[in-house]
């Protein structure tokens, strides 16, 4: 009979066998690990740029938005002065608001029937 030394004989194989299958599994799992890690960073990546795409579009409406305003408040403060001012005025008013109304339904007529 044979006599083994220390991690040697029948059971060292064994052993060897089972540390090479868990290493094996460790380094497949890894590998799976740093896969996932990847495509995490791609998504972050993608997802700052798509942040930085809608803060740019959120920047320029607040600049038109901004702009459309200014052209509101003016048209109001006009408005106003020509709504105190002499009665020439108020029927000058009174004729382009009616034109407007009147205007407004006829393209709504159109775009009605246009749509149908």
């Amino acid at each position: 009979m044979a006599e083994w030394g220390r991690g040697e004989g029948p059971g060292a194989e064994s052993a060897n066998a089972v540390e090479d299958m868990l290493d094996a599994e460790n380094k497949r799992m890894a590998d799976s690990l740093a896969n996932k890690v990847t495509r995490l960073k791609s998504l972050a990546l993608d997802i700052d740029k798509d942040a930085d795409e809608q803060n740019r579009y959120l920047d320029g409406m607040d600049s038109d938005f901004m702009s459309v305003t200014g052209l509101l408040t003016g048209s109001v403060k006009r408005f106003s002065t020509m709504t105190q001012s002499g009665r020439d005025n108020r029927k000058l008013l009174c004729s382009v608001s009616a034109g407007l109304i009147v205007v407004f339904f006829i393209l709504y007529y159109l775009v009605s029937k246009a749509g149908t």
